[in-house]
């Protein structure tokens, strides 16, 4: 069967074809499957989010996290006058009001340690979580036009936004290295700890992340709801003020809240604190765990409508 175009019309013409009798026959190949030296074929079938969690994709596509997280770094400080010095003076102006209000004022005491650098100390992972978790939270419909055009694992744009809050973190460690150098705090081997503590926060920013950035596709109600959550996140972790001044009993309760241990952890792991959070850890980390598997799944369950509906 051959095809002509004359004059913007199609003619249909059959030619005969002789065959020998003694051709060798090939069968063709079974469906998902090529013949050799053909090129493979890929069959496309549609995912079972409660099963197929397809994580593995996520290193598949590891450049493009790479190059998300370096946009976002580059995006957040662009055509700014100081540049990447917002990243310390946030937590430094922040240290500075609340040192003044909570230490002066208020009186919170501090064990041991300079009220200060205690805050500081508190602020630096409070601020890469509270920052982390908008982000994340905001990102599919911040990167719609992405998430409709292109497939890639769309797990890939909440981890990038949280990932890139660890630049202003490292930037501003500077000036918690600087404080324990005027206070003299010496560090001890418990401040190889603290890449830990740190790996926890990002953890729960992202946890929170999933399961807000999924339903914030549907529901714009969410991008209202987190600036009052982050500000009540703040005042229900101990950020102004210590774990010794809660009361033993209350503690395991406290440390359902995960910047429980990852705040508190931080600070013993660079102060040096009598009191080593090791209880509290440990269940804020089964707690993040537990949300960050059901965060994943309900992620992959919506991911299916992103692009119809971001």
């Amino acid at each position: 069967m051959s095809y002509v175009s004359t004059r913007g019309q199609l003619a249909v013409t059959q030619t005969a074809i002789d065959i020998p009798s003694d051709a060798p026959v090939q069968s063709l190949p079974a469906p998902g499957q090529s013949s050799p030296g053909a090129p493979p074929i890929t069959v496309i079938q549609p995912s079972r989010p409660w099963v197929s969690l397809n994580l593995p994709d996520l290193w598949h596509y590891r450049e493009l996290l790479y190059f998300l997280i370096w946009r976002d770094v580059k995006v957040r400080y662009k055509q700014t006058a100081i540049g990447a010095l917002w990243a310390i003076l946030q937590p430094f102006l922040t240290m500075v009001v609340f040192s003044v209000v909570f230490g002066r004022l208020l009186g919170v005491k501090s064990p041991n340690i300079p009220y200060p650098i205690l805050l500081f100390a508190a602020l630096l992972p409070w601020q890469l979580f509270a920052n982390s978790l908008t982000q994340s939270a905001a990102s599919l419909v911040a990167n719609q036009s992405l998430v409709a055009k292109v497939y890639f694992p769309r797990l890939i744009v909440p981890a990038a936004a949280a990932l890139s809050g660890l630049v202003d973190f490292a930037i501003a460690s500077v000036i918690l290295l600087g404080m324990m150098f005027y206070y003299g705090i010496a560090p001890t081997m418990a401040i190889l700890a603290a890449p830990a503590f740190v790996l926890l926060t990002v953890v729960t920013a992202l946890t929170v992340g999933l399961w807000l950035s999924a339903i914030n596709v549907r529901y714009r109600d969410v991008r209202h709801t987190i600036p009052f959550l982050t500000q009540f996140w703040m005042f229900v972790s101990p950020v102004m003020y210590p774990l010794s001044i809660i009361p033993e009993k209350w503690r395991t309760l406290y440390a359902l809240n995960p910047m429980v241990g990852a705040i508190e952890g931080f600070r013993w792991a660079l102060l040096g604190n009598a009191y080593s959070p090791g209880p509290e850890t440990v269940v804020s980390i089964f707690v993040v765990l537990a949300l960050l598997i059901g965060g994943v799944v309900y992620f992959r369950r919506m991911e299916q409508t992103f692009a119809d509906v971001v």
